[in-house]
């Protein structure tokens, strides 16, 4: 579960990512084995946050991708430990994503000298927040701004009568994950800082952009009760016995999940055009998933001058 231990947990394994990279040239012995292990650490991660996934955060797609996170990350690393060197690409990908993730998840606030230092979580949900607001409000809609549950001035107010909804930007809703994804792959990759430059361009600020808008549309549906569809099967679905939780399942856990991963591809598909180097991760994941190997080199018309 979410906590101090799963955040340890968590910058353990990445720092063993981390030795793996950083050795490869000049140990290949050590970077094996630190590889290895770090897999095997970050089977253990995904195992302990199934339950939050499926039975706190109520999302299926989630729940479903963490409990398939568990064999996937230890077949990779029986894989790597086999010989399968492509695949210390993808390490260095994981390595570089946590890098820029987990200071946001674990770093608190505090002082330094003091000044005080404010979270990099509290800065970036709230940020996204007041840009969310900004979106809300033009579409004619203005709700009041208040400070949440996790003591940030990141939530939204609505009255159903005289029921109050609240929904919050959390950073689940930053688009930070995205974003560490494909900046972790880009940074992996050998290729040119141009391209790979050119790469950050395309993607980050898609996913951005994406990302309020996905915001903006939860927040009003679920502040307004737009989608009060279907809600018993919905509340038996999500194991919910809160009525005007329904818009929110629909609008968030539903159709925006699905939605992103769509453009997830999509935004994979732009990016590889520019960074073709990039084929050689996609590649392992594919043959992870299926066990066939692949030549997307060729499907896709591209010249890969190397990972």
């Amino acid at each position: 579960m979410p906590g101090p231990l799963s955040d340890a947990l968590a910058w353990v394994v990445i720092l063993t990512f981390a030795v793996g990279a950083l050795s490869a040239e000049r140990n290949e012995r050590l970077a094996r084995y630190a590889t290895v292990a770090a897999w095997v650490g970050f089977a253990v991660f995904w195992l302990q946050l199934v339950p939050h996934f499926a039975f706190v955060h109520k999302s299926y797609v989630e729940g479903i991708l963490s409990i398939a996170a568990v064999p996937a990350s230890l077949y990779t690393g029986y894989l790597l430990w086999g010989g399968r060197d492509s695949l210390f690409v993808l390490s260095r990908a994981v390595a570089a994503m946590g890098i820029i993730y987990l200071p946001f998840e674990t770093i608190p606030a505090f002082t330094l000298f003091g000044l005080a230092v404010p979270a990099p979580r509290g800065v970036l949900m709230e940020t996204v927040a007041d840009q969310t607001a900004f979106l809300v409000n033009a579409l004619g809609y203005h709700p009041e701004m208040i400070v949440g549950d996790q003591g940030y001035h990141n939530t939204f107010l609505f009255f159903d009568g005289d029921h109050r909804l609240t929904v919050a930007v959390v950073l689940a809703c930053t688009g930070l994950g995205s974003i560490a994804i494909f900046a972790g792959l880009i940074a992996a990759v050998k290729a040119p800082l141009r391209r790979k430059l050119r790469a950050m361009a395309i993607a980050v600020p898609i996913i951005y952009a994406l990302n309020l808008l996905r915001t903006t549309f939860i927040t009003i549906a679920f502040g307004e009760q737009y989608m009060q569809w279907f809600v018993d099967e919905v509340l038996l679905l999500f194991g919910s016995s809160d009525p005007y939780m329904v818009s929110f399942f629909i609008s968030d856990r539903i159709i925006s999940q699905l939605l992103a991963v769509v453009v997830l591809v999509g935004i994979t598909y732009l990016v590889v055009r520019e960074l073709p180097e990039l084929l050689t991760v996609i590649e392992d994941v594919l043959f992870l998933v299926t066990g066939d190997e692949y030549d997307l080199e060729s499907e896709l018309g591209l010249n890969r001058p190397g990972a």
